[in-house]
C-alpha cells in the first residue's frame, strides 16, 4: 500500500501520485487469453497468489507484487490507507460471493459463522447493505465484540442446541469463515428455502445429508476471491458507506510478537505492518 505511479486502463495514461493496492492474485501466462482482456478479470486457471506462490519460471517468491496494473487498484483520497490493506485480502474474499449471491438486499437476513478477518467483514458489509445479522459462534467471548462493536442484531452461541434450533430456518444467507472443522447439518437447517450458504473457510472436509440441502431447495458454494471490476467496486463502497476493517497498526520490528498473537487468536481482527514509518 502507498502513493505510487499508477496506470489508468492498460497501456493508456499514467497517472503521478496516486494511491493504489495491490491484489490477492496477478495474471499467469496465458490469463489474458483465457479470459480475454474484459473489464473484470476474474480467477483464471493460470493465475498465482501475489504472495507465497510460484512464479512462471517455477521458482518459489515469498512477496512479489502486480506486473499489469490492471491488478492494481485506486485507493481513494479520503480512505485510510492502512485500512485498505485487509479489504484487498479479506474483504474481498467476502464482498464478491454477497455480491454474487445478491446479499445486498435490504431487510434480508443472514448468518456469518465465525468472527475473525473474514467474519467481522462480512458482518459489516451486512450491516452496510441493510441485512440484519446474526454471528454464530463457539465462543461466548465473541458475544460483546458481535453485538457492541460490529453492532450484529443477535449473537448464538453455536455450541448450545438450544439457541440453534431458535434460529431454525431463520437465515436466507450464511457466510461460512470457519476454517476448524464444524458440523453443517446444523447450519443449513437455519436458512430458508432457497437458502444460500457461501462457505470462504477452508475446513478438511464439507459433509452433510442430501436432505439438508435438497429439503428447502438450498445452495451451497464456495469463494476464494474476487475479480478486478468488483475489488475496485467494493473499495468506492467502503469509502461511500465508512466501512472500515478493524485494524492494529504495527512497526515490522513487532512481526514475530504479532504471530504470536496470530497463533493465540489474540488479534481484532487484522494486524497492518507500518511500511512507510518503518523505512525512516
Amino acid at each position: 500500500m502507498g502513493r505510487s505511479r499508477s496506470s489508468a486502463g492498460g497501456e493508456v495514461a499514467t497517472v503521478e501520485g496516486v494511491s493504489v493496492g495491490p491484489g490477492t492474485v496477478i495474471p499467469g501466462l496465458g490469463a489474458a487469453e483465457e479470459v480475454g482482456h474484459k473489464a473484470d478479470m476474474d480467477w483464471a486457471s493460470e493465475e498465482m497468489m501475489s504472495f507465497n506462490d510460484h512464479l512462471y519460471d517455477g521458482r518459489y517468491d515469498q512477496c512479489h507484487w502486480c506486473y499489469f496494473n490492471r491488478y492494481c487498484y485506486r485507493i481513494p483520497d479520503d480512505y485510510p490507507l492502512a485500512s485498505a490493506a485487509p479489504l484487498l485480502c479479506a474483504g474481498i474474499t467476502v464482498y464478491s460471493p454477497m455480491m454474487r449471491h445478491k446479499m445486498n438486499q435490504p431487510g434480508k437476513s443472514l448468518g456469518v459463522i465465525g468472527l475473525g478477518g473474514l467474519g467481522h467483514m462480512a458482518v459489516k458489509f451486512g450491516k452496510a447493505f441493510g441485512l440484519h445479522v446474526t454471528v454464530f459462534s463457539t465462543s461466548m467471548s465473541k458475544k460483546e465484540e458481535a453485538l457492541n462493536l460490529l453492532k450484529a442484531n443477535k449473537f448464538v452461541l453455536s455450541s448450545d442446541p438450544e439457541q440453534m434450533q431458535a434460529a431454525g430456518k431463520s437465515l436466507d444467507f450464511i457466510i461460512d469463515t470457519a476454517s476448524g472443522d464444524h458440523p453443517f447439518d446444523p447450519y443449513m437447517s437455519l436458512l430458508k428455502t432457497y437458502g444460500v450458504l457461501v462457505l470462504v473457510g477452508f475446513p478438511s472436509e464439507v459433509k452433510f445429508y442430501p436432505a439438508s440441502l435438497n429439503i428447502g431447495m438450498k445452495t451451497v458454494s464456495g469463494s476464494v476471491t474476487g475479480g478486478t471490476r468488483e475489488t475496485q467496486e467494493m473499495i468506492n463502497f467502503c469509502a461511500a458507506h465508512k466501512v472500515y476493517p478493524e485494524i492494529e497498526v504495527i512497526p515490522i520490528q513487532y512481526v514475530n510478537e504479532a504471530l504470536e498473537r496470530v497463533i493465540k487468536r489474540d488479534v481484532k481482527y487484522r494486524f497492518v505492518i507500518d511500511i512507510e514509518n518503518t523505512m525512516k
